[in-house]
């Protein structure tokens, strides 16, 4: 008997002392994010909880707004206290890594921990540094020309993947007020338009900076970009049109083409009482879901490879880490919690990691099972066929933004902000000047941006 409580004993011990190095081990991780609306805020709070269980670490989550976030991380660098992981868009990561904020060592190590060729080429590359990665992609969204295939079929047209195509569907489509061939974004001072001819100069090649800063636009390529602008904004209705008339005349019927964000996808299908399809009687219907294309990736003459534009989203693990426990945390929220991480909003939460190397579209699959909407509720999978689905997710393998392989997207940045080229773009489309003046006036506007 004393033998067997002897024993008993030891193995309690043994037990206590297992459990009280496991309890030394946990940690407590801060998380930012910028999802703070209160359900997007829930589901990262189950992930963590979920991640809690796994792992023995706690994640407090906490909500930073958007516009607060680059002052934020700032002041608590310098006060050296970060938090451990911060969810940041692609305009934090390089700078945020040249400033000894994040750890580019723990995200290189997670990458490649969850293997490299298991992401989105373009996602990766937007945050690669000399010697690996400055943050974790994890979700993103394409630009896309959204369009009437079921009118292009019976055109006999070729999808808008390219300038020719899409002045060619312009000829053979545009018909006011019935159809208006395009709906351009001409409003100078609304961030729509930049984003939609930064994707069209991106088309074509044309950046306004290089490796050393601002460079001058190339003459021929710009004004081959500024034609198509000007032909498919004579292709639009009259007046200063952004994204609300772009997507009022698509869902009426009256638009052949238009570019947009794929926070449209839920909407086209009729799931969001506030944007209803008018197309018919009906505003839940999915008939106008069903005769809908896209195309994220669309090229102009000289760069017959094209672009498409993307916004890209990430993990960062800074320099005041628990460092172990945050890659932990990010590899978990990458793979067995990914498919909570998209389900925040898949309409507009790409995968940027397709699946793992043993299935390699397991996540990609998954993306499409997850519901999509607001009034109601429906995955993507089922309200477009499998050829869209992969047309989506393919962006992110060319995702192109200004700036960010030359390491000047901060300069691009601020030549965007300026909206220096909207308002040329719009004078040369009014016919204020001719297209080669308007390349020498945009030089010497962006070589004046501060």
């Amino acid at each position: 008997m004393k033998t067997q409580r002897k024993y008993t004993l030891m193995i309690g011990a043994a037990t206590a002392l297992v459990l009280s190095s496991l309890a030394a081990s946990a940690e407590t991780l801060r998380f930012w994010t910028t999802e703070e609306q209160p359900e997007r805020l829930a589901r990262q709070e189950q992930m963590a909880a979920d991640f809690a269980a796994a792992s023995g670490h706690t994640v407090e989550v906490i909500p930073v707004s958007e516009n607060d976030l680059g002052t934020r991380a700032t002041a608590a660098f310098a006060a050296g206290d970060l938090p451990d992981v911060i969810y940041h868009s692609l305009q934090y990561a390089l700078p945020w890594a040249e400033a000894g904020i994040l750890d580019t060592d723990a995200a290189t190590d997670v990458v490649e921990n969850l293997g490299a060729d298991t992401f989105a080429s373009g996602a990766l590359a937007m945050a690669a540094t000399a010697d690996g990665y400055a943050s974790v992609p994890v979700d993103g969204w394409t630009q896309m020309i959204v369009y009437r295939a079921d009118k292009f079929e019976e055109a006999g047209l070729e999808p808008p993947t390219s300038y020719a195509n899409v002045l060619a569907a312009v000829e053979a489509l545009h018909n006011p007020p019935e159809m208006y061939g395009f709906v351009a974004a001409t409003k100078i001072d609304e961030n729509f338009m930049s984003q939609v001819l930064e994707h069209v100069f991106l088309a074509n090649g044309v950046s306004p900076v290089g490796p050393d800063g601002i460079i001058e636009l190339d003459e021929a390529a710009t004004v081959e970009v500024l034609e198509f602008y000007k032909a498919i904004a004579e292709a639009s209705p009259p007046g200063d049109l952004y994204w609300d008339q772009s997507r009022s005349l698509y869902f009426s019927g009256n638009a052949a083409m238009i570019i947009w964000s794929p926070f449209i996808l839920d909407e086209l299908a009729g799931l969001r009482d506030s944007a209803p399809p008018t197309i018919n009687d009906d505003p839940t219907t999915r008939d106008l879901a069903a005769a809908t294309g896209i195309v994220t990736n669309f090229s102009g003459p000289s760069n017959p490879d094209g672009a498409a534009w993307a916004d890209i989203r990430y993990f960062g693990i800074t320099s005041d880490a628990s460092t172990d426990a945050a890659m932990e945390f990010v590899e978990y929220s990458m793979n067995e919690g990914y498919g909570q991480t998209l389900s925040i909003a898949p309409e507009g939460k790409f995968p940027v990691r397709r699946g793992t190397a043993d299935a390699p579209a397991q996540f990609s699959e998954l993306w499409a099972t997850l519901d999509v909407g607001v009034d109601r509720k429906a995955p993507l999978g089922e309200l477009y066929d499998q050829a869209m689905i992969d047309e989506i997710v393919g962006g992110l393998d060319v995702a192109q933004r200004w700036g960010v392989a030359d390491g000047q997207l901060a300069t691009a940045s601020k030549v965007i902000n300026s909206q220096v080229i909207n308002r040329l773009v719009r004078e040369y489309i009014d016919g204020v000047r001719d297209a080669s003046a308007t390349v020498a006036e945009l030089n010497a506007a962006i070589a004046g941006v501060e």
